[in-house]
Protein backbone atom coordinates (compact mmCIF):
# COMPACT_ATOMS: atom_id res chain seq x y z
CA UNK A 1 0.00 0.00 0.00
CA UNK A 2 1.32 3.37 -1.02
CA UNK A 3 1.47 6.13 1.57
CA UNK A 4 -1.74 7.82 -0.52
CA UNK A 5 -3.64 4.63 -0.06
CA UNK A 6 -2.47 4.82 3.69
CA UNK A 7 -3.69 7.91 4.58
CA UNK A 8 -7.15 7.65 2.99
CA UNK A 9 -7.68 4.58 4.75
CA UNK A 10 -6.36 5.95 8.21
CA UNK A 11 -9.30 9.13 6.89
CA UNK A 12 -12.45 5.93 6.67
CA UNK A 13 -10.90 4.27 9.45
CA UNK A 14 -11.41 7.13 11.25
CA UNK A 15 -14.75 8.02 10.09
CA UNK A 16 -15.84 4.37 10.97
CA UNK A 17 -14.52 4.24 14.46
CA UNK A 18 -16.54 8.11 15.21
CA UNK A 19 -19.94 6.06 13.95
CA UNK A 20 -19.38 3.59 16.88
CA UNK A 21 -18.50 6.14 19.06
CA UNK A 22 -21.55 8.23 18.33
CA UNK A 23 -24.48 5.91 17.27
CA UNK A 24 -26.69 7.79 19.84
CA UNK A 25 -26.37 11.14 18.03
CA UNK A 26 -27.32 12.67 14.72
CA UNK A 27 -24.93 11.11 11.91
CA UNK A 28 -25.44 13.24 8.18
CA UNK A 29 -23.01 12.72 5.82
CA UNK A 30 -22.55 16.70 6.03
CA UNK A 31 -21.04 16.13 9.32
CA UNK A 32 -19.10 12.45 8.84
CA UNK A 33 -17.41 14.00 5.47
CA UNK A 34 -15.57 17.14 8.06
CA UNK A 35 -14.72 13.86 9.86
CA UNK A 36 -13.16 11.92 6.91
CA UNK A 37 -11.75 15.53 5.91
CA UNK A 38 -13.21 14.93 2.53
CA UNK A 39 -15.44 16.96 0.41
CA UNK A 40 -19.27 16.05 1.02
CA UNK A 41 -19.83 16.07 -2.24
CA UNK A 42 -18.31 13.36 -2.58
CA UNK A 43 -18.03 11.78 0.33
CA UNK A 44 -21.24 9.70 -0.02
CA UNK A 45 -20.03 7.59 -3.36
CA UNK A 46 -16.57 7.29 -1.47
CA UNK A 47 -17.84 5.80 1.61
CA UNK A 48 -20.10 3.43 -0.52
CA UNK A 49 -17.19 2.20 -2.54
CA UNK A 50 -14.97 1.71 0.75
CA UNK A 51 -17.89 -0.27 2.84
CA UNK A 52 -20.40 -1.61 0.27
CA UNK A 53 -23.25 0.32 1.44
CA UNK A 54 -24.35 4.16 2.05
CA UNK A 55 -23.78 6.12 4.91
CA UNK A 56 -27.24 6.03 6.22
CA UNK A 57 -27.68 2.11 5.63
CA UNK A 58 -24.17 1.73 7.53
CA UNK A 59 -25.16 3.57 10.44
CA UNK A 60 -28.83 1.72 10.69
CA UNK A 61 -26.90 -1.92 10.37
CA UNK A 62 -25.03 -0.80 13.12
CA UNK A 63 -27.54 0.42 15.29
CA UNK A 64 -29.59 -2.76 14.84
CA UNK A 65 -26.60 -4.81 15.43
CA UNK A 66 -26.57 -3.23 18.91
CA UNK A 67 -30.00 -3.51 19.23
CA UNK A 68 -30.00 -7.39 18.16
CA UNK A 69 -27.36 -8.15 21.26
CA UNK A 70 -30.01 -6.49 23.11
CA UNK A 71 -32.52 -8.69 22.19
CA UNK A 72 -31.13 -11.68 22.72
CA UNK A 73 -29.11 -10.57 25.82
CA UNK A 74 -31.53 -8.86 27.57
CA UNK A 75 -34.86 -10.57 27.60
CA UNK A 76 -36.74 -8.53 30.29
CA UNK A 77 -36.09 -5.26 28.15
CA UNK A 78 -38.63 -4.35 26.57
CA UNK A 79 -38.87 -4.50 22.40
CA UNK A 80 -39.95 -0.63 22.59
CA UNK A 81 -37.23 0.47 24.56
CA UNK A 82 -34.83 -1.19 21.86
CA UNK A 83 -36.65 0.45 19.54
CA UNK A 84 -36.27 3.56 20.79
CA UNK A 85 -32.57 3.41 21.55
CA UNK A 86 -32.11 2.17 18.11
CA UNK A 87 -33.14 5.55 16.46
CA UNK A 88 -36.44 4.59 15.52
CA UNK A 89 -39.87 6.42 16.21
CA UNK A 90 -41.97 3.49 17.22
CA UNK A 91 -41.92 -0.43 17.18
CA UNK A 92 -43.61 -1.10 14.14
CA UNK A 93 -41.01 0.82 12.14
CA UNK A 94 -38.65 -0.65 14.16
CA UNK A 95 -39.70 -4.11 13.24
CA UNK A 96 -40.06 -3.53 9.69
CA UNK A 97 -36.34 -2.69 9.69
CA UNK A 98 -35.24 -5.59 11.48
CA UNK A 99 -37.14 -8.00 9.26
CA UNK A 100 -35.53 -6.44 6.39
CA UNK A 101 -32.33 -6.74 7.58
CA UNK A 102 -32.31 -10.05 8.91
CA UNK A 103 -35.60 -12.12 8.02
CA UNK A 104 -37.01 -11.86 11.28
CA UNK A 105 -38.91 -10.09 13.55
CA UNK A 106 -37.53 -8.79 16.79
CA UNK A 107 -39.68 -11.01 18.92
CA UNK A 108 -38.83 -13.92 16.46
CA UNK A 109 -35.26 -12.81 17.31
CA UNK A 110 -35.26 -13.19 20.42
CA UNK A 111 -36.72 -16.17 20.42
CA UNK A 112 -34.62 -17.79 18.14
CA UNK A 113 -32.14 -15.84 16.17
CA UNK A 114 -30.86 -16.33 12.94
CA UNK A 115 -27.00 -15.86 13.03
CA UNK A 116 -26.62 -17.01 9.56
CA UNK A 117 -28.35 -14.40 8.16
CA UNK A 118 -27.22 -11.65 10.30
CA UNK A 119 -23.75 -12.66 10.29
CA UNK A 120 -23.91 -12.49 6.32
CA UNK A 121 -25.61 -9.01 6.81
CA UNK A 122 -21.88 -7.63 8.49
CA UNK A 123 -19.87 -8.57 6.19
CA UNK A 124 -19.04 -4.81 5.14
CA UNK A 125 -16.60 -4.69 1.87
CA UNK A 126 -14.26 -2.47 4.13
CA UNK A 127 -10.24 -3.69 3.89
CA UNK A 128 -8.51 -5.00 7.22
CA UNK A 129 -6.76 -2.08 8.63
CA UNK A 130 -2.72 -2.57 8.21
CA UNK A 131 -0.91 -1.22 11.04
CA UNK A 132 1.38 -2.32 12.99
CA UNK A 133 0.26 -3.47 17.03
CA UNK A 134 2.17 -3.39 20.44
CA UNK A 135 2.49 -6.67 21.63
CA UNK A 136 4.36 -7.33 25.25
CA UNK A 137 4.84 -10.54 26.71
CA UNK A 138 3.89 -11.80 30.43
CA UNK A 139 3.67 -14.93 32.45
CA UNK A 140 0.28 -16.04 32.64
CA UNK A 141 -0.82 -17.83 35.95
CA UNK A 142 -2.59 -20.86 36.03
CA UNK A 143 -6.65 -20.98 36.22
CA UNK A 144 -9.57 -22.75 36.88
CA UNK A 145 -11.95 -22.64 34.41
CA UNK A 146 -15.72 -23.96 33.75
CA UNK A 147 -16.48 -24.48 30.05
CA UNK A 148 -18.76 -24.41 27.45
CA UNK A 149 -17.45 -26.19 24.61
CA UNK A 150 -18.94 -24.81 21.22
CA UNK A 151 -18.63 -27.00 17.86
CA UNK A 152 -19.94 -26.20 14.96
CA UNK A 153 -20.70 -23.03 12.76
CA UNK A 154 -18.70 -20.14 13.82
CA UNK A 155 -21.71 -18.35 13.87
CA UNK A 156 -23.75 -19.68 16.04
CA UNK A 157 -21.00 -19.15 19.15
CA UNK A 158 -23.95 -16.53 19.92
CA UNK A 159 -26.35 -19.58 20.58
CA UNK A 160 -23.65 -21.07 23.17
CA UNK A 161 -23.02 -17.74 24.59
CA UNK A 162 -26.77 -17.59 25.61
CA UNK A 163 -26.28 -20.92 27.33
CA UNK A 164 -22.87 -19.98 29.07
CA UNK A 165 -24.72 -17.05 30.42
CA UNK A 166 -27.69 -18.69 31.48
CA UNK A 167 -24.84 -21.21 33.56
CA UNK A 168 -23.56 -18.08 35.14
CA UNK A 169 -26.86 -16.63 36.40
CA UNK A 170 -28.06 -19.12 37.60
CA UNK A 171 -25.30 -21.13 39.87
CA UNK A 172 -23.52 -17.75 40.77
CA UNK A 173 -20.20 -20.22 40.78
CA UNK A 174 -18.45 -18.22 38.20
CA UNK A 175 -19.45 -13.71 38.71
CA UNK A 176 -18.89 -11.66 35.56
CA UNK A 177 -18.10 -9.17 38.05
CA UNK A 178 -15.04 -10.90 40.46
CA UNK A 179 -14.00 -13.94 37.69
CA UNK A 180 -12.44 -13.65 34.28
CA UNK A 181 -14.00 -14.96 31.21
CA UNK A 182 -12.11 -16.08 28.95
CA UNK A 183 -12.36 -17.84 25.31
CA UNK A 184 -9.88 -20.45 23.52
CA UNK A 185 -9.88 -20.48 19.76
CA UNK A 186 -8.66 -23.77 18.30
CA UNK A 187 -9.43 -23.49 14.98
CA UNK A 188 -9.28 -20.22 12.72
CA UNK A 189 -12.79 -19.98 11.14
CA UNK A 190 -11.71 -18.74 8.06
CA UNK A 191 -9.97 -21.83 7.09
CA UNK A 192 -11.93 -24.69 8.88
CA UNK A 193 -14.98 -26.54 7.87
CA UNK A 194 -18.06 -25.19 10.09
CA UNK A 195 -18.75 -28.49 11.00
CA UNK A 196 -15.38 -28.87 12.66
CA UNK A 197 -14.93 -25.76 14.23
CA UNK A 198 -13.85 -25.62 17.96
CA UNK A 199 -14.01 -22.81 20.58
CA UNK A 200 -14.72 -23.31 24.21
CA UNK A 201 -16.24 -20.23 25.90
CA UNK A 202 -14.54 -20.15 29.73
CA UNK A 203 -15.35 -18.79 33.12
CA UNK A 204 -12.62 -18.52 35.91
CA UNK A 205 -13.65 -20.82 39.09
CA UNK A 206 -12.40 -21.37 42.57
CA UNK A 207 -13.52 -24.86 42.40
CA UNK A 208 -14.55 -27.73 40.49
CA UNK A 209 -17.94 -27.16 39.31
CA UNK A 210 -20.28 -30.15 39.57
CA UNK A 211 -22.56 -31.76 36.46
CA UNK A 212 -25.18 -29.18 35.28
CA UNK A 213 -28.24 -29.30 32.56
CA UNK A 214 -26.08 -26.94 30.35
CA UNK A 215 -23.26 -28.82 29.43
CA UNK A 216 -20.72 -27.27 31.08
CA UNK A 217 -17.12 -28.90 32.13
CA UNK A 218 -13.80 -28.58 34.29
CA UNK A 219 -10.83 -27.30 32.24
CA UNK A 220 -7.64 -25.22 33.35
CA UNK A 221 -5.98 -22.84 31.14
CA UNK A 222 -1.95 -23.91 31.98
CA UNK A 223 0.39 -21.62 33.36
CA UNK A 224 3.39 -19.94 31.03
CA UNK A 225 4.82 -17.28 29.25
CA UNK A 226 2.06 -15.55 26.30
CA UNK A 227 2.57 -12.75 23.91
CA UNK A 228 -0.48 -10.09 24.80
CA UNK A 229 -2.04 -8.39 22.32
CA UNK A 230 -4.97 -5.87 23.69
CA UNK A 231 -7.80 -5.21 20.92
CA UNK A 232 -9.82 -2.68 21.88
CA UNK A 233 -13.26 -2.31 19.97
CA UNK A 234 -15.60 -4.84 18.07
CA UNK A 235 -14.72 -8.38 18.54
CA UNK A 236 -15.07 -8.89 14.44
CA UNK A 237 -11.57 -7.21 14.80
CA UNK A 238 -9.74 -10.05 16.66
CA UNK A 239 -9.34 -11.91 13.55
CA UNK A 240 -6.90 -9.27 12.09
CA UNK A 241 -5.24 -9.01 15.49
CA UNK A 242 -4.54 -12.75 15.21
CA UNK A 243 -2.96 -12.81 12.15
CA UNK A 244 -1.06 -9.88 12.41
CA UNK A 245 0.31 -12.24 15.74
CA UNK A 246 0.64 -15.37 13.86
CA UNK A 247 2.09 -14.02 10.46
CA UNK A 248 3.84 -10.59 11.50
CA UNK A 249 4.90 -10.64 15.44
CA UNK A 250 5.69 -14.31 15.91
CA UNK A 251 8.56 -14.93 13.24
CA UNK A 252 9.96 -11.17 13.97
CA UNK A 253 10.12 -12.44 17.19
CA UNK A 254 12.44 -14.97 17.72
CA UNK A 255 9.64 -16.81 19.68
CA UNK A 256 8.17 -20.58 19.67
CA UNK A 257 4.72 -21.27 20.17
CA UNK A 258 3.84 -23.88 23.11
CA UNK A 259 1.68 -26.27 23.14
CA UNK A 260 -1.71 -24.77 23.57
CA UNK A 261 -4.27 -22.61 21.49
CA UNK A 262 -4.30 -18.97 21.38
CA UNK A 263 -7.03 -17.55 24.05
CA UNK A 264 -9.09 -14.61 24.74
CA UNK A 265 -9.15 -12.73 27.84
CA UNK A 266 -12.53 -10.54 27.92
CA UNK A 267 -11.93 -7.45 30.19
CA UNK A 268 -15.73 -6.67 29.91
CA UNK A 269 -18.90 -8.71 27.56
CA UNK A 270 -20.70 -7.69 25.13
CA UNK A 271 -24.02 -8.19 26.70
CA UNK A 272 -23.37 -5.12 29.08
CA UNK A 273 -20.74 -2.99 26.95
CA UNK A 274 -20.49 -0.73 24.00
CA UNK A 275 -19.00 -2.11 20.96
CA UNK A 276 -16.34 0.37 20.39
CA UNK A 277 -15.52 0.06 24.31
CA UNK A 278 -15.17 -3.89 24.53
CA UNK A 279 -11.45 -4.94 25.29
CA UNK A 280 -9.69 -7.73 24.70
CA UNK A 281 -6.41 -9.43 25.44
CA UNK A 282 -4.92 -12.10 22.96
CA UNK A 283 -2.84 -14.23 24.40
CA UNK A 284 -0.68 -16.62 22.29
CA UNK A 285 1.64 -18.95 24.16
CA UNK A 286 4.79 -19.31 24.50
CA UNK A 287 8.01 -21.77 25.38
Amino acid sequence: MNEQENRYEQRFDRVLDYIEQHLDEALSVEHLSQVANFSRFHFHRQFAAYTGVNVARYVQLLRLKRASYRLAFEPSLPVTEIALDAGFENPESFSRAFKKAFGQTPSQFRRSPAWHSWTERYQFQKRERRRDMDVDIIDFEETRVAVLEHRGSPVLVNDSVKVFIDWRKSTGLSPVASSDSFGIAYDDPNTTEPEQFRFDLCGEVAEPIPENPQGLINKVIPAGRCARLRHVGPHMGLGECAYYLYRQWLPESGEELRDFPLFFLYHNLITDTPEHELVTDLLLPLK
